[in-house]
């Protein structure tokens, strides 16, 4: 069975264009991954299609860094991004 790691939060929801400001506090997140969003109303999984720092496209994000993360569904600020790992 997979299991879940906690790899940042939700700052803000941006609803026209889909977008979440994630702030990564524990661990990198990189194109392809499998993420689960989980808060008090949200919970759904989806894959990274699309990251952003400043604007600009990028592959893989490390932890510490403010990014743009297409989301496929309505987030909330503080709800938490866990990266979904295969055993």
């Amino acid at each position: 069975m997979a299991t879940e790691e906690k790899v940042g939060i939700v700052d803000g929801y941006y609803a026209k264009i889909g977008v979440a400001a994630v702030r990564l506090t524990d661990g990198a997140l990189q194109v392809g991954d499998q993420i689960r969003i989980h808060g008090h109303t949200t919970d759904f999984t989806q894959t990274v299609e699309s990251m952003q720092i400043e604007h600009k496209p990028i592959q893989r994000a490390e932890r510490g860094s403010d990014i743009a993360l297409k989301v496929r569904d309505r987030v909330r600020p503080h709800d938490h991004i866990l990266k979904v790992v295969a055993p």
